[in-house]
């Protein structure tokens, strides 16, 4: 199971995701941020699952810890990414993380991926002081610059434990 996410981090995502500041996010929010992470429905079943066309932040993390179970159909009834049943299981969850990060899909992923698909998230500031090469150097055995797959699934079973 990837690693889960902070409430700071969840209320910077949610905030992103609130285009209009009414505090609200929409299905269509939503839906965008799923697609971003790999979590594919169609629009009719997300508004199924949730019950109502937008939600609040209290239940943007209801709807967040129903789906990051583990491995579990959450009350939502959205079926969350496999958990750790077994090491296929988490091997097909961090390979499709990694897709997530391979932007051009080379098999590695840079610092301009890295901070983009972060940015994409909320979860980079400029002003946050994080440096992306130093997140990459930290994990990056062969010192080529970027992570392949390999580094990528040490850094998360690393930060997941």
């Amino acid at each position: 199971m990837m690693s889960r996410l902070r409430a700071r981090e969840l209320r910077r995502i949610f905030e992103n995701l609130d285009k209009n500041g009414d505090g609200q996010v929409s299905l269509e929010e939503l839906n965008w941020l799923l697609e971003k992470i790999g979590v594919h429905h169609s629009a009719d079943e997300l508004e199924f699952s949730v019950g109502k066309p937008s939600l609040d932040f209290d239940e943007f993390l209801y709807f967040y810890n129903s789906i990051s179970s583990e491995g579990t159909t959450g009350s939502s009834g959205l079926v969350s990414p496999k958990g750790n049943k077994g090491d296929g299981d988490q091997e097909t969850d961090l390979a499709e993380a990694f897709k997530v990060f391979d932007l051009n899909d080379d098999g590695f992923i840079s610092c301009e991926e890295l901070q983009s698909v972060l940015s994409r998230l909320g979860l980079w500031d400029e002003r946050s002081g994080r440096d992306c090469n130093s997140m990459i150097r930290a994990y990056d055995t062969n010192s080529d610059g970027r992570l392949d797959f390999e580094e990528f699934k040490s850094m998360m079973l690393i930060t997941i434990s």
